[in-house]
């Protein structure tokens, strides 16, 4: 089984995975299947299961997996397992992750729930509670109040509550827009320097993640990241003022928005068209039966400053823009094409009205579906590896009709998914290829 993992010597390459990748993008045929894993927070694989999966491929059984994003836990997948697996994209991603530090200086982490020994970043500090919790701290300052826990029965962070006390006469916008800052030098240079190297030095598909652009991302509302933050940051706080509070938070997006544009300009002028796409937009706009937000209200309140980013984008680049939207957004993906985005993931067909071949018939010539590939609540982690096989290949027969589609599973692979159910969904994908 493992042996359909070598790709790329069973098929004929025509095409580079920048190539691939930029075909796809633009709906036109590809030589091949373009597949990835890893280039985004939303596209990645849980560290304990790509510890698993390396040591099933690989000889190396002393290697460790680097956590790439410590929030949600997800594994660094290296070039070596882009080469065994066949993907196409790689990822460029802010200096500072999701909790305030850089990923360097890399230190070993046993993780609680199975014992996996993976490595993460040298300011990975963090304490223990009574029960075995894992707490995490803002820049991994311990001396500051935790910002996140992982259970020690579970595999990622949550957010902690650091909600002040609102007093409504008091609360003031620019509070919720403290984060929402023009790029320096240092942060161009870092972006600069990451997609010079892909660019020159590889031949894959680069994705880019545009920092601060992403209007209501529940998970960035939190800020894990600061020491204190300031306004209205406990998640169902947030919700209720989308309803009740409109203007309040109109004004927190009107100030992100003109910083946002002020970046773009300045990313547009130091990458130039070395980009393939740009992660814009993480916020969820559905449950699993519909959206939790009326058409007219994301209109009212969302669409005008989407639709003002990605007008700026593609004006001044070629870069494709994504947006991630979990759930049940059947109803607002005319809104999303007419907002100018050009890629939506990651089509959670498991949700009400996200039937793949609706999705595909009613969107697939406007629309490029990076994900949809295997569904992440059931069948890739309770399934058997039959049943993952057969499901990656219908769901490849459908999005893959006439191009405009990159594989990905439905959101990141959890660490606890098992390890002959991913090997599966890759010999599914390779069979295909």
């Amino acid at each position: 089984m493992l042996s359909n993992f070598l790709a790329n010597e069973t098929i004929e390459i025509k095409m580079t995975p920048r190539e691939r990748l930029n075909a796809a993008l633009n709906h036109q045929p590809t030589d091949c299947l373009c597949v990835d894993f890893g280039a985004g927070g939303q596209t990645g694989i849980g560290v304990c299961a790509v510890h698993r999966l390396r040591q099933a491929l690989t000889s190396d059984k002393t290697w460790r997996v680097k956590v790439s994003e410590p929030y949600q836990m997800l594994g660094e997948i290296d070039d070596t397992m882009r080469r065994i697996l066949g993907l196409d994209v790689v990822g460029v991603h802010p200096y500072k992750n999701m909790f305030g530090f850089s990923n360097e200086g890399w230190k070993s982490f046993v993780m609680p729930v199975d014992g996996t020994e993976v490595l993460v970043p040298e300011q990975f500090n963090y304490t223990a509670s009574d029960n075995g919790d894992i707490l995490m701290y803002p820049e991994g300052d311990t001396s500051a109040d935790p910002c996140a826990k992982m259970p020690k029965s579970g595999y990622f962070f949550d957010s902690i509550r650091r909600q002040e006390s609102i007093i409504e006469e008091q609360l003031e916008p620019l509070d919720n827009c403290e984060e929402f800052g023009i790029l320096s030098d240092a942060d161009i240079s870092h972006f600069t320097r990451m997609v010079d190297d892909y660019y020159y030095n590889t031949n894959y598909g680069i994705y880019l993640t545009i920092p601060g652009v992403a209007f209501g991302d529940i998970a960035l509302v939190p800020a894990p990241w600061m020491k204190n933050p300031k306004g209205i940051r406990d998640v169902e706080e947030w919700y209720v003022s989308t309803a009740v509070r409109r203007d309040y938070v109109y004004k927190v997006f009107e100030k992100q928005c003109e910083t946002g544009l002020k970046n773009i300009e300045k990313l547009a002028k130091a990458l130039g068209d070395k980009v393939q796409v740009v992660f814009v937009s993480g916020t969820d706009f559905g449950t699993q039966r519909g959206p939790f937000i009326s058409p007219q209200a994301y209109r009212d309140l969302y669409k005008p400053f989407q639709k003002a980013i990605n007008d700026k984008i593609h004006e001044l680049t070629n870069w494709k823009i994504f947006i991630h939207s979990c759930g049940s957004i059947y109803q607002l993906i005319p809104d999303f094409i007419e907002a100018g985005f050009d890629v939506l993931n990651p089509v959670q067909c498991s949700a009400a009205q996200m039937e793949p071949q609706r999705l595909k018939d009613e969107f697939g010539k406007q629309l490029v579906f990076w994900g949809g590939g295997v569904d992440t609540q059931k069948t890739l982690p309770f399934g058997t590896p039959e049943e993952v096989y057969d499901e990656v290949r219908r769901r490849i027969d459908i999005f893959g009709e006439n191009s405009g589609f990159v594989f990905n599973s439905i959101h990141n692979i959890q660490s606890n998914v098992p390890t002959e159910n991913i090997v599966a969904m890759f010999d599914a994908i390779n069979d295909f290829r």
